[in-house]
C-alpha cells in the first residue's frame, strides 16, 4: 500500500510537470512518408485495400498506463536528448516509477460501445487500437508476460481483456479494424537487457554478439503478434509502429534524416515469418510495417502531417485531434473546422486520415472530444458523399476549392477559414463542367445557379446557407 501511495504522489507531481510535446521535440518520434512502394500482389489484400481506401476517416485510439499521469505515451522512458523531464528525479528512479504505474491504473468506467459510438457519430470507418505502445504495457490478454492489463487492479472487471472488447464493439457497428502493435518494447529484457544501460531506443545490447538473446526476442514478438491475429476476432490491418526496428538493408538517407539513433546491427524482426502467420489466419489482411518500404507497407504512413502534392499511392495521414496521442490534461484541441478541413485536403490528394484520440485513465473519452467528433460528423452527414468512395484527380484544388470524383461524379468542396459570413458566390477556374451540366448543393440537395465566363466558373451560394452559422466547407455534386 505505501509503493502505492509513493506513485500516487508522483503521479501528482508529473501532473504538474508533464504539458509536452513541444513541436521541436514532436519531429525526433514522428514517422515520415517512405519515398518507395511495393504494391502488394495477393488478390485478397488488394481487395481489403481497395476497401480501406474507400473509408477514408478512422480513429487511432492511444490508450495505455500513460494515461493516468496524463503523459505522453512511453517515450519519457528514452534518454535521448531531445526527451524533457523533470531534472530531480533520477532517470533509472523515472523508469520504475513509470514501469510500476500498471499497479494503479484501474479504467473502472471502461465503455469500448461509447467509443464506437463518438466514432460512428463522427464519420469514421475503421479504428486502430494500440494492443501495445513501446512501453511495453500490454492492454490485451497476452501470455508472454505479465506486464498487461489483464494483471493488475482492472482484471477482475468483466471487460479486463481490453483490445478484445475494442475490437468487438467497433466491428458490430461495421468498422474495420486494425490492431497497432509496437515492435520496439523497452520494458522486455530481450530488448531493453538490464545488463546495460539504455541510451537511446534501439536494442541496448550487442544483438549480434548477444544473438540468442534477439531471437527470444523475435520469438516474443511473433507469438504475441499470433495471439492477436488468432484470439481477438477479424483483424483487417496490422498496424506496425517503430520503423527503426528493420533490416539493415533497408536503412538510407530518408530514414537517417529522421535524427533517430541507427543501429549497427539489423534489427528485423523476421516480418516474412510473422507475414505468413497473419495471412494464414487473416485471409488477406493489410500491413501497416510503418516506413519500412517494400512487400510489409502496404500503405504509407506520413505522421503529423500532409503531403504537399496528390500521392498515387496508398496512404494515411495519422493526425492526433490534439497535440499528444494520448490523455494529457488540458491539451490543446484542434477545432471541428480544422478537422474537417484537414480530412478534405487529405482525402482530395489520394488519402485517408487516421485522428488520434486518448481516452481518460478511468476509460472515458473527454467530453471536449466527443463533442468535436461529433461535430465533425455533422458535417459528414449532409457532405460525406463529396469524402467517401471518392478518388483523387490531378487537379485537386483551386485556391479553396479541392476536388474529388467517384465514377461519372464531381465534387467541389469550398472550405472557408472565416465562418461567419460566407460569400455570395464561389469560382474556380479548373476542372470545368459544361455548360449544361447540374450543379447540386450536397448540404440541402438544392440546384444551385452558375455560370461560366471564359475559364472560371462562379457558382451562387443559396441564401439560406449564406445565413446559417459555423459552416465551415460546403461541397457541390456536378453532373455533367
Amino acid at each position: 500500500m505505501l509503493r502505492i501511495n509513493k506513485i500516487r504522489i508522483l503521479v501528482i507531481f508529473v501532473l504538474g510537470f508533464s504539458c509536452q510535446l513541444i513541436e521541436a521535440q514532436e519531429e525526433q518520434g514522428v514517422h515520415q512518408r517512405s519515398e518507395e512502394y511495393v504494391a502488394p500482389k495477393d488478390p485478397l489484400v488488394k481487395e481489403k485495400l481497395s476497401k480501406w481506401e474507400n473509408q477514408k476517416f478512422g480513429m487511432l485510439i492511444h490508450w495505455g498506463i500513460y494515461s493516468v499521469p496524463g503523459i505522453m505515451e512511453s517515450w519519457n522512458l528514452n534518454s535521448e536528448d531531445w526527451i524533457e523531464r523533470d531534472s530531480t528525479i533520477a532517470y533509472n528512479d523515472y523508469k520504475k516509477w513509470y514501469w510500476n504505474l500498471d499497479k494503479i491504473f484501474n479504467p473502472v468506467n471502461f465503455d469500448p460501445e461509447s467509443w464506437a459510438d463518438a466514432a460512428e457519430d463522427a464519420g469514421m470507418k475503421y479504428v486502430v487500437f494500440t494492443t501495445k505502445h513501446h512501453d511495453g504495457f500490454n492492454m490485451f490478454d497476452t501470455q508472454q508476460t505479465d506486464y498487461k492489463i489483464t494483471n493488475g487492479p482492472f482484471q477482475n472487471h468483466p471487460k479486463a481483456n481490453v483490445a478484445k472488447y475494442v475490437f468487438e464493439a467497433f466491428r458490430n457497428k461495421g468498422f474495420m479494424i486494425g490492431a497497432y502493435f509496437s515492435k520496439p518494447d523497452w520494458h522486455s529484457q530481450y530488448f531493453w537487457w538490464d545488463k546495460y544501460a539504455t541510451p537511446n531506443r534501439n536494442a541496448n545490447y550487442d544483438i549480434e554478439k548477444y544473438d540468442w538473446r534477439w531471437n527470444k526476442f523475435k520469438e516474443f514478438s511473433f507469438n504475441q503478434i499470433s495471439e492477436l491475429m488468432h484470439d481477438y476476432g477479424s483483424i483487417d490491418i496490422l498496424w506496425l509502429d517503430g520503423g527503426w526496428i528493420r533490416p539493415k538493408e533497408t536503412v538510407n538517407d530518408e530514414v537517417r534524416a529522421w535524427g533517430a539513433p541507427i543501429p549497427e546491427a539489423s534489427q528485423e524482426i523476421d516480418m516474412p515469418k510473422i507475414a505468413e502467420m497473419a495471412r494464414e489466419a487473416q485471409p488477406g489482411i493489410i500491413f501497416a510495417d510503418r516506413t519500412v518500404h517494400g512487400p510489409y507497407e502496404n500503405y504509407q504512413t506520413p505522421e503529423r502531417k500532409i503531403p504537399e502534392t496528390k500521392l498515387d499511392v496508398p496512404w494515411e495521414s495519422c493526425l492526433p485531434l490534439g497535440n499528444n496521442w494520448g490523455y494529457v490534461p488540458n491539451d490543446p484541441l484542434k477545432s471541428p473546422t480544422t478537422v474537417i478541413h484537414n480530412l478534405i485536403e487529405v482525402v482530395a490528394k489520394g488519402g485517408n486520415m487516421l485522428l488520434g484520440v486518448g481516452p481518460k485513465p478511468d476509460g472515458t473519452l473527454p467530453y471536449e472530444v466527443v463533442n468535436i467528433l461529433e461535430k465533425i460528423g455533422n458535417w459528414l452527414d449532409k457532405n460525406g458523399e463529396a469524402i467517401y468512395h471518392t478518388n483523387a484527380i490531378d487537379n485537386y484544388q483551386d485556391g479553396n476549392v479541392f476536388f474529388t470524383e467517384n465514377g461519372k461524379k464531381l465534387y467541389a468542396i469550398a472550405v472557408f477559414e472565416d465562418e461567419s459570413q460566407l460569400p455570395g458566390t464561389i469560382s474556380w477556374s479548373k476542372n470545368l463542367p459544361s455548360e449544361k451540366a447540374k450543379i447540386t448543393l450536397l448540404e440541402t440537395g438544392e440546384k444551385v445557379r452558375y455560370k461560366i465566363k471564359g475559364n472560371k466558373l462562379e457558382v451562387v451560394i443559396p441564401q439560406k446557407i449564406r445565413s446559417t452559422k459555423n459552416i465551415s466547407a460546403i461541397a457541390f455534386l456536378i453532373e455533367n
